[in-house]
């Protein structure tokens, strides 16, 4: 049976918790709707972040994301509850989202949320890669 968009993230132990490490999601075929036509909208999401005791198991990662496809939303209001839902979710030292929506109407929005944990006071292992 083939898998269905779920909502139910799942995780398991970071398995080095004595490092901090980096763990990076390049989701380059995210969908969501325009809440004002209707029309899909396409967005690059990449996913940085430090674990701290959970990681984000990456099959329920992709059904979440999943779940967008037929939901109509702003762009801006998508790439800050994907990152809500993770921060809830994982509790992590550092969470960045970047997101480059692709062009619609001759304009690309580029959306960049992040989360730092209190107490957190390294910074993101890898460089961010500009578009």
């Amino acid at each position: 049976m083939p898998s269905q968009p779920s909502r139910e993230l799942q995780t398991f132990e970071n398995p080095q918790t004595e490092r901090e490490y980096e763990i990076v999601f390049d989701c380059p075929e995210f969908t969501c709707l325009c809440p004002l036509t209707g029309q899909p909208d396409f967005a690059h999401l990449k996913i940085r972040y430090v674990p701290n005791t959970l990681c984000v198991e990456l099959k329920s990662l992709k059904l979440y994301l999943w779940t967008y496809r037929d939901q109509g939303a702003f762009h801006e209001k998508v790439t800050n509850e994907i990152l809500d839902d993770l921060v809830t979710l994982l509790d992590p030292w550092h969470l960045e989202i970047d997101a480059k929506w692709f062009v619609r109407g001759g304009i690309t929005t580029y959306v960049r949320c992040h989360h730092e944990r209190d107490g957190w006071a390294g910074e993101a292992p890898l460089p961010r890669k500009t578009w």
